[in-house]
């Protein structure tokens, strides 16, 4: 099983010559504009419009759906369905669903083995969806580690 690497830096430039996936989070309601997707959209102009169509296509657009935008040659950006809506609910329960994470995820890591890619990330899910690391990282370790696939985690 390898390693989560943990590092300071900037998740929308990952580390390495391999070939690298940046993951990321979306809401189930099309919704682009707060958080990690600022800078992502700074730097590459798909992933955002690719999401947005995808989201008016209404094909497939859900929760535990995953879209893989080629950016660089070697570089894709996951945009990963793993939030219903943007708000609390009124339960008081976070928009982040750890059911989709999971299914996310391993989504990830078929593509990823298939690609022979490494996954960077920031702490997804812990910012506007409201997320604890301490029930992401088990997830991440599951789907991805203990399939071999290495990941790197990008503290900003």
């Amino acid at each position: 099983m390898k390693e989560i690497q943990y590092v300071r830096g900037d998740a929308t430039t990952p580390i390495g010559n391999d070939k690298r996936i940046i993951v990321h989070i979306c809401n189930d309601i099309g919704g682009w504009g707060k958080g990690f997707v600022m800078a992502l959209s700074k730097k590459w102009k798909t992933p955002e419009k690719q999401y947005r169509e995808w989201f008016k296509s209404k094909e497939n657009f859900e929760l535990g759906e995953v879209q893989f935008v080629a950016v660089e040659e070697d570089i894709w950006v996951a945009n990963m369905i793993a939030q219903h809506k943007i708000n609390r609910n009124e339960k008081g329960e976070a928009p982040i669903r750890y059911e989709s994470v999971k299914e996310v995820l391993t989504k990830v890591s078929d593509f990823a083995r298939e690609k022979q890619a490494s996954v960077h990330m920031p702490r997804i899910g812990c910012g506007l969806a409201g997320g604890k690391w301490e029930c992401i990282e088990p997830i991440i370790l599951e789907t991805l580690s203990e399939k071999d696939v290495e990941v790197t985690v990008y503290d900003f």
